[in-house]
């Protein structure tokens, strides 16, 4: 039976991070632990959510400093299950799950060969098995296949890291310029994708890793901010797109939560992203009546789950900033404790 559940992902920024979403879904349910990774994440001083927050050690470190921490937060906390929310740190979790499950603490997550499905280098031929069209794409490793590449492309076009982070440019001083953000931060290979028109559809689903859906919403981006977020949506019923989920995790025997990123142009549905967690919009589910968050802690826990593949439709969903003051001492004994 799980009780105390622990999260990474606090941001709550303009770049926000699942964790903080997923917490208001757990919250009243669960005993809740943030797993933070900078004292500056605005979710680290939610008192009334989290018992407790800790400083974790970058999964850059390896799985022993990881090993290390989650002995003594097991021994402190009493951590029943831990839901990583960033791309950067599921590797880690998704090798070593035997590993973390024997020092008592559960995940739910894919096996490594389903996460790589996400490679952006790999979606065209899981696109094609999906029924879906995927974008023209080409991998680049050097400013001269760069130059090479914007020649067989028109612009605007997409420069996007194999996992993470993309840009829309418009021209090749501004290709090139995204070429090296990305390589620095996220190293090769680059891709280089035709723009796709139409409009910005996602959702987020939940795999029992059976090749079962357990639950799903679907929604449309009507705003969002300058590095793609969601700003303001609405929920919308698109059978394609649902019947994907279905088969995505039927073929896969995806376990854990996802997202499809796709554009809608007509009949014409264009994969553009699968994501291997919760996005950061996931409270707009459980708003609407699909609480998935809780829905894999209760499969984590071998209680039998309902799939929920309903909601309403036509439910928007507003992003909005908020303050908040605290002591500058919380701040400090955060850095100096690693844990407040």
């Amino acid at each position: 039976m799980i009780e105390k559940v622990a999260l990474s992902g606090l941001n709550a920024t303009d770049n926000p991070a699942p964790g903080y979403p997923i917490a208001k879904s757990l919250k009243g349910k669960y005993g809740l632990v943030g797993f933070s990774y900078d004292p500056n994440e605005p979710a680290d001083y939610f008192d009334d959510l989290f018992e407790k927050v800790y400083l974790m050690p970058y999964p850059s470190l390896g799985f022993e400093e990881l090993r290390r921490r989650l002995l003594r937060l097991k021994k402190e906390s009493g951590i029943d299950l831990v839901i990583p929310n960033l791309d950067a740190e599921l590797p880690l979790y998704i090798t070593y799950r035997e590993e973390i499950r024997n020092l008592g603490i559960e995940t739910f997550l894919p096996e490594m060969e389903q996460f790589e499905l996400r490679n952006k280098s790999r979606l065209a031929s899981l696109s094609e098995k999906l029924g879906l069209r995927y974008p023209k794409t080409r991998e680049v490793s050097s400013v001269d296949e760069l130059i090479g590449a914007m020649e067989k492309f028109s612009f605007p076009l997409m420069i996007k890291g194999n996992y993470y982070k993309a840009y829309k440019v418009h021209n090749p001083e501004s290709a090139i310029d995204a070429f090296h953000k990305i390589s620095s931060e996220w190293g090769f290979p680059i891709l280089v994708q035709e723009t796709v028109e139409g409009e910005e559809i996602n959702l987020v689903g939940l795999g029992d890793g059976e090749g079962r859906l357990i639950g799903a919403v679907s929604i449309k981006k009507l705003t969002t901010t300058s590095l793609g977020k969601i700003w303001t949506g609405i929920t919308i019923h698109h059978e394609k797109l649902m019947e994907t989920a279905e088969n995505f995790v039927a073929k896969t025997g995806w376990r854990g939560p996802f997202e499809l990123e796709c554009m809608a142009a007509g009949d014409s549905l264009h994969l553009i992203e699968i994501n291997p967690r919760f996005p950061a919009w996931i409270y707009f589910a459980t708003a609407v009546g699909v609480n998935l968050p809780d829905m894999m802690v209760r499969l984590v826990s071998d209680e039998k789950v309902t799939p929920i593949t309903d909601f309403p439709e036509r439910k928007m969903y507003v992003r909005y900033t908020e303050e908040m003051v605290t002591d500058f001492s919380e701040f400090s004994k955060l850095i100096t404790t690693k844990e407040r």
